[in-house]
C-alpha cells in the first residue's frame, strides 16, 4: 500500500511524457512520506531479469532534476540488470515543496534529503532486490555521500557523477551574508533572482543539445516540474553539509568500493574537493572526462560511455 499523494499532485499519479523519453519497463510510481509528513514521489522499476536481479542502483539526481529526466539512465541500468528506484527530492520535481513559491530551490537541512533517501528505502525494502548501489549526480552526491558516511543508508558500492563535495569559492565567501539572513528571517528569500531564460548557447551543464531539450520539453509538459534559483536557506544548508567532509574522521565509515568522475569544463562545483574526498576513501577510483561540461549522464555519447565504463569497472569490484 503507498501513500496517497497530495492533492495538487493527484492528476500526477504517472509519469510526464514526451516523444523520445520513454519509461524504464515497468516503471510505477510511489508516494511516501517524509519527514514534516511531506508526500514525496518515487519511481521504482524492476530488473527485466526477473529471476535473478542483479540488484538495485538507487538513481539520486542533482538540483532542479527529477525523475523523467533520469528514463534513460534507468532503461541503461535496467539492460545492465538491476531494477532502480529514482527519488523527487523534498522541493523538486512532484515531490512537496517546502515554500509557497513553488519555484524557489529551497531546503531547510540537508537532513530532510538523507531522510527522504532513508525512508524511501525502508518503505521499499521488500521490493527492492540487494545488493544496493548508490548513483548520484551533483546535489545528490552530497546527500548520498552524508547519508553513507552516517549510516544512515547501507549501500554495497557507490558511483559518483560531477558530486557536489565543494562549491565554487565565491559562495564561501558569502558565509556571513548568509548566516546574516538566516538570522534576519530571510531563509527563503532568492539568494539569486530569476533571470533571463538559459538557452543551449548559454547553458554550462552539456553539450549534447537533445539531452539540454528533452529537460525543458518535459518542463514544459508540467510546469509544476520546474525549479528556479537557489534560496539563502539553500546555499546555508549546502555550505553546512559540505564543511562536514573535510572533519577528521567524517568519512571513515565509506569504506565500499567507490567511483568518482568529474567533469574537466566544471562551472558549478569544485573539482579540487573530488581530489580531496577521493584521497580519504580506501576503495576510490577517480577519473575526470575530457571535454565533459557538469552533468556527464546529459553528456554527448562519447562522454556518457567513459562514466559507464567507470561504473562497470565499480561493479567488477564490488563484485556485482
Amino acid at each position: 500500500m503507498t501513500d496517497t499523494p497530495p492533492p495538487d499532485a493527484a492528476q500526477r499519479n504517472d509519469f510526464v511524457t514526451i516523444p523520445d523519453n520513454p519509461a524504464p519497463d515497468g516503471a510505477e510510481i510511489i508516494w511516501f512520506k517524509g519527514s514534516a509528513g511531506r508526500s514525496l514521489r518515487a519511481c521504482i522499476a524492476p530488473a527485466l531479469t526477473y529471476q535473478n536481479p542483479r540488484g538495485t542502483v538507487i538513481v539520486c539526481p542533482g538540483r532542479t532534476e527529477f525523475i523523467e529526466k533520469y528514463f534513460e539512465v534507468g532503461r541503461e541500468l535496467q539492460a545492465m540488470g538491476f531494477a532502480v528506484l529514482i527519488i523527487d527530492w523534498p522541493g523538486q520535481g512532484l515531490s512537496e515543496r517546502l515554500l509557497d513559491d513553488t519555484k524557489k530551490g529551497h531546503i531547510d537541512r540537508f537532513e530532510t534529503f538523507m531522510g527522504a533517501l532513508a525512508k524511501g528505502l525502508e518503505k521499499l525494502d521488500d521490493r527492492l532486490p540487494r545488493p544496493y548501489v548508490s548513483l548520484a549526480h551533483s546535489m545528490g552526491g552530497a546527500i548520498a555521500l552524508a547519508a553513507i558516511a552516517q549510516g544512515l543508508v547501507k549501500v554495497d558500492a557507490a558511483a559518483f557523477c560531477a558530486p557536489m563535495w565543494g562549491l565554487k569559492s565565491k559562495f564561501f565567501g558569502m558565509s556571513y551574508l548568509v548566516w546574516a539572513m538566516r538570522a534576519t528571517g530571510r531563509s527563503g528569500n532568492y539568494a539569486q533572482q530569476p533571470g533571463p531564460a538559459e538557452t543551449f548557447e548559454t547553458n554550462i551543464v552539456t553539450h549534447d543539445k537533445r539531452r539540454w531539450q528533452m529537460q525543458r520539453d518535459l518542463c514544459d509538459a508540467a510546469p509544476e516540474l520546474e525549479l528556479g534559483p537557489v534560496t539563502w536557506g539553500w546555499l546555508d544548508a549546502s555550505l553546512n553539509i559540505l564543511s562536514t567532509f573535510g572533519k577528521a574522521k567524517a568519512l571513515n565509515a565509506v569504506t565500499i568500493p567507490v567511483f568518482v568522475a568529474s567533469a574537466a569544463e566544471e562551472k558549478l562545483v569544485d573539482n579540487a574537493s573530488h581530489t580531496a574526498v577521493c584521497a580519504r576513501l580506501p576503495d576510490c577510483e577517480h577519473v575526470t572526462i575530457d571535454g565533459a561540461l557538469h552533468e556527464i549522464l546529459m553528456e554527448t555519447d562519447e562522454r556518457r560511455a567513459e562514466f559507464w565504463e567507470g561504473f562497470q569497472r565499480l561493479l567488477q569490484r564490488a563484485g556485482i
